[in-house]
């Protein structure tokens, strides 16, 4: 079997088999087929696309490249939930424990940011000595005991992900359904859960612009999930303005406490209770999404869904003491308040804008060796469709450098678009696949 004649088979738009897209992948993760070839590859598959049966061996291959995390030694169901990202996506923060409290095993992979804002476990690193740098056996154990750990991807777990995507992203070749779906399904199939629930967002902070882009990626990855084995469902999530009201790790973290109080932005508590009552489900924790919905907000009104998140910081290494007091989460030594420049209704936010503004202060990475500022970030006090005076508060501010305070107030104001014409409401949730 040779690479030129899988690269010429996929430029002609013909089938590759199971077995030969095996063999590319095995080779090139070993270094045996050089970069030159793949992105040839890739730029075929670019143009003529790949169908189901490609994409699923695309998928598995990549997976079974390293590591396959093997979680049968937990006992139950075990449920994993993946967001294709956004501004001011904390879900994994609230949602986690929501679920765990109610007994759905979760353990979770999940990586640092790089770009606008910070990863999961960056936010996570607001609780001092948070650690998830934990060995496999430790991950497994805890999961058993408390139903919840959270560790950092290990280089083992899909090399031949992370080397296919460096090398598709310096050849214009991301943007491919099926390499997409695949490169994110083949890490949450090597990380071992029996069911995948993902939130895929669409809208201007998103990576997917578009409704339709983003239930076609949807499609792709759970159809992938069914045929690994794995119960999959997607939700399709607004991400046309950032989620939530809090922007920037610390400030986050502080908004998912609320939230398990009971007292969170309506947008985010409605995603966290969408989510869970899927993963509830899933988790054969519930028969209906009602049940598992009432069930979620019962955790809620009791303290247990909190009391969970306490338990899971403490069990590796954090302050539990932060979760009951968030007062003692990092805190920014600048704070101004942003007015409006006119009267209006905020007509649209240019979402992307509002996360590289949380860049400029230093709550996101430009490079892996940035060091991210923990306490800085924005809280929004008007969103998408609300009306706002000329002078009136659009969010606060908090910063802990006054040049890069200025520099990303301008920038703010010109991500908000105000207009004598309220804009027409559209759901949050814009659909569900399974």
């Amino acid at each position: 079997m040779r690479m030129y004649d899988l690269i010429m088979k996929k430029r002609n738009n013909e089938t590759l088999t199971e077995e030969e897209i095996r063999f590319m992948i095995d080779n090139y993760t070993k270094g045996n087929i050089p970069d030159y070839q793949m992105s040839a590859f890739t730029m075929a598959v670019y143009f003529n696309k790949m169908n189901a049966d490609e994409t699923l061996a695309l998928t598995m291959a990549m997976a079974e490249s390293g590591d396959m995390l093997d979680l049968s030694s937990i006992s139950g169901i075990k449920v994993d939930k993946h967001s294709t990202g956004g501004v001011g996506d904390k879900t994994s923060l609230a949602l986690i424990p929501m679920v765990a409290a109610l007994g759905v095993c979760t353990a979770k992979m999940s990586g640092r940011g790089l770009g606008h804002t910070g990863g999961t476990i960056d936010k996570l690193e607001s609780f001092d000595g948070f650690n998830t740098a934990i060995s496999t056996e430790q991950f497994i154990n805890q999961v058993n005991r408390i139903g919840i750990a959270i560790m950092g991807q290990t280089a083992d777990i899909a090399p031949a992900d992370k080397k296919l995507y460096a090398l598709r992203d310096v050849t214009a070749t991301v943007d491919n359904m099926s390499l997409i779906a695949s490169s994110i399904m083949s890490k949450k199939l090597a990380a071992g859960a029996d069911a995948i629930v993902l939130d895929v967002k669409c809208g201007s902070g998103a990576f997917m612009k578009s409704e339709e882009d983003a239930i076609a990626l949807a499609k792709e990855m759970v159809t992938i999930g069914t045929g690994a084995g794995r119960k999959t469902t997607a939700i399709i999530s607004d991400m046309d303005q950032p989620l939530g009201n809090a922007i920037g790790n610390a400030l986050e973290v502080k908004e998912a406490i609320d939230t398990l109080k009971g007292h969170g932005p309506k947008d985010f508590s409605e995603l966290c209770m969408t989510l869970g009552a899927h993963m509830v489900v899933a988790g054969n924790k519930a028969a209906t999404l009602e049940e598992a919905t009432d069930q979620l907000k019962e955790v809620i009104s009791n303290g247990k869904a909190l009391d969970k998140l306490a338990e899971f910081i403490q069990a590796q290494g954090g302050n539990p003491e932060q979760v009951y007091h968030p007062e003692l989460l990092p805190c920014a030594s600048l704070c101004e308040e942003i007015l409006a420049e006119e009267e209006g209704y905020i007509y649209s936010v240019q979402c992307d804008e509002i996360g590289i503004c949380s860049l400029i202060l230093g709550g996101g990475r430009e490079t892996k060796e940035s060091i991210i500022d923990l306490s800085v970030g924005f809280i929004l006090h008007k969103k998408k469709g609300d009306f706002v005076s000329k002078g009136e508060s659009l969010a606060t501010v908090y910063a802990n450098d006054s040049d890069k305070l200025i520099q990303a107030k301008t920038r703010f104001l010109k991500a908000y678009h105000i207009s004598s014409k309220q804009p027409i409401a559209t759901p949050f949730i814009k659909a569900i696949i399974s």
